[in-house]
């Protein structure tokens, strides 16, 4: 069985990335927190990739994403092109990002807090999506997560998922057409989620 801690990053690729705080310490304790969260990610993952779903809870998050083009991560770099390993491999710059918005926040949490030290799991843990049916599958997974770890008892009122922005017209950088599409339509997006999912035994 592959390490879900060691599994390649490449180009053009589909993969849910999750990861917990230190012996399951709560790594958001108030919303500016989930708030400057999401700001890093906005900072730090977007030049590099595409978020379709996420879900921060008190200890942990979810987050699907379809990382970017070898044409655009070369841009990001300024060089000519991207090379399969290395410095400027997609597994090393998207490694690069996140470890950004780790040190960013678990900085920012701590000084908060008057803690030191680590504060998130390293490495983070990764599974490459290689199918339509798993790619919609995990969407659910993710915003139901809410309610599955007893947060709420509706997902679809909790704040710090994407469940309520793809659902909304407001302006957002989520791919929230895209994910749509994958369901048909809103309608269909709306009532797919009613069906409880269970990737637990997986997400170890």
């Amino acid at each position: 069985m592959t390490d879900i801690r060691t599994t390649s990053i490449e180009a053009d690729c589909f993969y849910h990335i999750y990861n917990r705080g230190i012996n399951g310490e709560n790594i958001f304790k108030s919303e500016q927190n989930y708030l400057f969260f999401l700001k890093k990610i906005s900072e730090f993952l977007i030049p590099v990739c595409e978020v379709y779903a996420y879900c921060l809870m008190p200890n942990h998050f979810h987050l699907l994403v379809k990382i970017k083009s070898d044409f655009e991560l070369a841009s990001l770099v300024k060089t000519a092109e991207c090379i399969p390993t290395g410095l400027h491999s997609p597994q090393n710059i998207f490694s690069k990002q996140f470890s950004r918005i780790f040190n960013s926040y678990s900085q920012a949490f701590n000084k908060e807090n008057k803690r030191h030290g680590a504060l998130i799991e390293s490495p983070f843990k990764r599974k490459l999506i290689n199918s339509d049916s798993y790619l919609i599958n995990l969407i659910i997974y993710i915003h139901q997560n809410p309610e599955r770890h007893a947060v709420t008892d509706q997902f679809s009122k909790y704040n710090f998922s994407s469940y309520q922005t793809i659902l909304s017209k407001a302006k957002t950088l989520l791919k929230r057409d895209e994910v749509l599409e994958l369901f048909d339509n809103k309608e269909n997006f709306i009532l797919s989620h009613h069906k409880m999912i269970d990737f637990d035994s997986e997400l170890t």
